[in-house]
């Protein structure tokens, strides 16, 4: 698919940085990337509004858009907690954006966004991970257009999703650089007065049928059409529908069905047509995803996950690639190493990324980024629940999420009729895939479709004498006195290596490479040779920050030869034979 944007022209990409188009699962071409210089000022004394910044035509300071202003590619780089930032450019439309309508596209801003159009306001939102958008055709009256946007983030409030991001003013053990404000690519998009705003793709591999759910906005009794392609030329089906209110509905049938599988993909192209006016491009893979005492299937055929911890941080960037080649870098480092996908942790990563995986067939889980949310506190639900809903239903379409796990770690202390309303809410927009309730450490019982576990015991005989009442069938405690027989290893390893002797890591680091490779042998091997363990997630793929026990350094350096760990990661698991 290609995408192209006509309103700038071929820049360096440091004048335009991640200039390519956002969202390549719903995409238009009358689009203009407002990343690169903003206007900004820093509001430590959250007194903006007060000062009536929304009025102001130009702000004192710059920033390049999408990187946060904590990082090195914002120019800014000041990594010191900051309670809101103001963000303003003036832009130009083409004429012909006049009519019709005009929407502001927000990829992710941590954490309450506030936007203001010629001083006008023109959205909120809540939620520091998912991506968001406002119809801004109402505030557009002349060509020329002043866009403010205000980010508030207050990650030490307890009441708000802010993943690893520190809470300290350093960072420390496995708690990172906070990143404040847009993190993601800024774009505004053309359309028609009627319009498709979403889909909602359903397949079917018994039927070979996709099914269709669209919302529209003024298309009340307009026609959609749906065109499936295979190898971007062939038509494979077609259908249409009426709009009714503002939603339709459309089953196609295939006329060839080709399978999305792990490790190679396949996808089909689609194009979806508003009243012969509005058009999108898309894709979907046909797959299925079952979960059978605790065995994962894909498509009917029994998978074994050879995952890897993926965090998303970057050096310059932290919560964002320098570029799209860099981003999707770290998926074919994690298939080098042996891995055939990986938990995105305690992030929600951006669609590009995505999209990516599922080009490459490469599985992942979709998680949220709880850490920093007292969840024992019923209010903290108030801003977690709605994005964590957003997250589902943004990420739906995407084949290569093959499992929901909105919680990690979570304490002791938390209430099990919220872990059990997130998993019934989880369900109901998605009954499609794999459920976790909460990740590692303390489950609500009968919740989860899988039970899993967190171990970083360092020593193979050790780790292997942890796992073995459960290939009896025999519950283990896992926290907090729930006892149940986990079939997932969801993080174990963590081994420490590093020049840094300050450097943070799991357990005692091995003292020279040979006992490196031997330790990681071992407890790989421990797992793949226990029969009730149906796959495991190695932490993790690269160092980040102080945390050294990475595969990979924090600058993408393998630490080992990738061969050698790839041989280590794709032993066979008894489960297999």
């Amino acid at each position: 698919m290609i995408f192209k944007n006509d309103h700038w022209p071929e820049l360096p990409e440091h004048e335009y940085p991640r200039h390519e188009y956002p969202r390549p699962q719903f995409s238009r071409e009358d689009w203009i990337s407002l990343n690169g210089e903003w206007d900004c000022e820093t509001d430590r004394a959250v007194s903006g509004i007060e000062r009536r910044l929304y009025e102001k035509e130009t702000l004192p300071e710059k920033i390049i858009v999408p990187f946060c202003r904590e990082s090195e590619l914002s120019g800014i780089g000041d990594r010191d907690f900051c309670a809101c930032v103001w963000y303003c450019r003036k832009i130009t439309l083409p004429y012909t954006w006049l009519k019709g309508s005009v929407i502001l596209n927000i990829g992710a801003c941590d954490y309450i966004t506030d936007v203001w159009v010629n001083g006008v306001h023109a959205g909120h939102h809540v939620g520091g991970y998912v991506s968001f958008s406002f119809d801004i055709t109402k505030y557009v009256k002349e060509k020329d257009v002043i866009i403010t946007i205000r980010a508030y983030d207050d990650t030490r409030s307890g009441l708000q999703a802010g993943g690893k991001q520190s809470q300290r003013f350093e960072s420390h053990g496995c708690s990172y650089t906070r990143t404040t404000g847009i993190w993601q690519s800024v774009w505004l998009e053309h359309a028609p007065k009627a319009y498709i705003k979403s889909a909602k793709y359903y397949t079917d591999i018994l039927e070979s049928k996709l099914t269709i759910e669209a919302e529209c906005v003024a298309a009340d009794g307009l026609a959609l059409r749906a065109e499936a392609f295979w190898d971007h030329i062939r038509a494979v089906g077609c259908a249409c529908g009426s709009v009714s209110g503002n939603v339709c509905h459309i089953e196609m049938k295939l006329d060839e069905l080709h399978l999305w599988k792990p490790g190679k993909g396949g996808l089909y192209d689609l194009r979806l047509t508003l009243d012969g006016d509005d058009v999108i491009d898309s894709y979907f893979g046909m797959r299925s995803v079952k979960v059978e005492d605790g065995r994962l299937f894909i498509n009917g055929e029994y998978f074994y996950q050879r995952l890897v911890l993926d965090q998303g941080f970057y050096p310059d960037g932290i919560y964002t690639a320098p570029t799209e080649k860099e981003l999707f870098a770290d998926i074919r480092r994690s298939m080098d190493m042996g891995f055939n996908g990986a938990r995105l942790h305690q992030k929600i990563f951006e669609p590009q990324f995505l999209s990516e995986c599922d080009k490459r067939g490469y599985v992942v889980w979709g998680e949220h980024g709880n850490w920093g949310m007292d969840i024992s506190r019923p209010e903290s639900a108030l801003g977690f629940l709605p994005e964590w809903c957003e997250a589902v239903e943004r990420d739906f379409n995407h084949p290569a999420i093959i499992g929901w796990c909105p919680l990690n770690e979570t304490q002791g202390n938390q209430k099990p009729d919220f872990v059990r309303a997130v998993a019934l809410l989880t369900r109901t927009l998605d009954p499609t895939r794999a459920f976790i309730d909460a990740s590692g450490w303390t489950h609500v019982e009968d919740v989860s479709d899988i039970l899993d576990m967190h171990c970083y015991e360092q020593d193979p005989a050790k780790f292997a004498e942890k796992m073995a009442p459960a290939e009896k069938g025999e519950a283990l405690d896992l926290r907090n006195g729930y006892h149940g027989v986990p079939h997932f290893m969801s993080e174990y390893g963590g081994v420490r290596w590093t020049d840094d002797a300050s450097g943070w890591g799991y357990g005692n680091a091995p003292s020279s490479p040979e006992e490196f490779v031997e330790r990681l042998r071992g407890l790989t091997k421990a797992i793949c040779d226990n029969s009730a363990f149906y796959g495991f997630c190695y932490t993790q793929l690269t160092d980040v920050e102080q945390e050294q026990n990475g595969l990979y350094t924090y600058q993408r350096v393998p630490k080992f030869p990738p061969e050698v760990m790839k041989e280590i990661f794709t032993q066979k698991s008894v489960t297999e034979e």
